[in-house]
């Protein structure tokens, strides 16, 4: 009998799939080309010319530095928020039964379900109404909502995945809540946050919506990249640095897949 997988796809569905691979990918390629354009007023194509000067210059500018770091130290909190909200919470619906969990745990999925102009408008009177001033805490609490939806997604998955008779095991051989948390629980749920933590610290760095509600006069570099794309000189500085943003968060969701993908091999799984 011939086996499924040996039976190769319709023409037609390659053409398809390669349309679409297309259609997504290849505005990102353009990112990549007028990165080296020397037209620096406008997006000619094809370019007229090629050169490796707006790097040097994106190298050298302030605000460049400036609002990527802001945009580092406010993805960092925030995952780091999200993973210790999130993981307590994956942990209390996956582990335990409690009147409401189910509708709690719609709650926490909430925020990354509704639209970020949502979300942006209700941290935004929130902070107004309880006179909060737009600073660095407020752009931090703005992605915390939506990273703790990635981490807490992440680490349910996985704990329901790990058998409760290990849990069981080792609080019968003498082992104290931090030490089962230290030797059985984070060995086959690390993984999961790790993931976790890189696709919320991608999501973060991102993010415009929500930090254009939260921010007030700071700028991130997302933010700031929409701001210089209006002004007619240098315009190519925006694409280096845009192509920069693609790497830096292509990296960590690719290692999110790598780290994920195995995710059902973990110990006492499906006992």
């Amino acid at each position: 009998m011939r086996s499924d997988r040996n039976t190769s796809a319709p023409l037609g569905l390659k053409i398809a799939a390669g349309a679409g691979l297309a259609f997504l990918h290849l505005p990102i390629l353009l990112i990549f080309l007028y990165a080296f354009t020397t037209e620096e007023k406008s997006y000619q194509f094809p370019p007229p010319g090629y050169t490796l000067q707006w790097f040097a210059v994106t190298w050298n500018r302030p605000d460049v530095w400036q609002a990527m770091g802001l945009s580092v130290r406010v993805a960092a909190i925030s995952t780091t928020i999200a993973l210790v909200l999130g993981t307590l919470c994956a942990a209390a619906v996956s582990r335990t039964k409690f009147f409401g969990r189910e509708t709690i745990s719609l709650l926490v999925i909430l925020p990354i379900a509704l639209p970020g102009i949502i979300t942006g408008i209700a941290l935004r009177s929130a902070f107004s109404f309880a006179e909060i001033p737009f600073s660095f805490w407020t752009i931090v609490l703005g992605h915390a909502t939506f990273c703790v939806v990635v981490v807490y997604n992440n680490a349910v998955a996985r704990f329901r995945r790990v058998s409760g008779s290990l849990i069981e095991a080792s609080m019968d051989l003498g082992a104290d809540g931090f030490q089962t948390f230290r030797y059985i629980i984070l060995p086959n749920i690390g993984t999961a946050l790790l993931a976790g933590g890189m696709l919320a610290f991608a999501l973060s760095f991102d993010e415009v919506i929500v930090t254009t509600f939260t921010a007030g006069q700071q700028s991130t570099l997302p933010i700031w990249m929409l701001e210089e794309l209006v002004r007619p000189r240098q315009r190519p500085v925006t694409n280096v640095v845009a192509m920069v943003v693609v790497l830096l968060t292509f990296l960590p969701i690719l290692g999110a897949y790598y780290l994920t993908r195995d995710g059902d091999q973990v110990a006492g799984g499906g006992k």
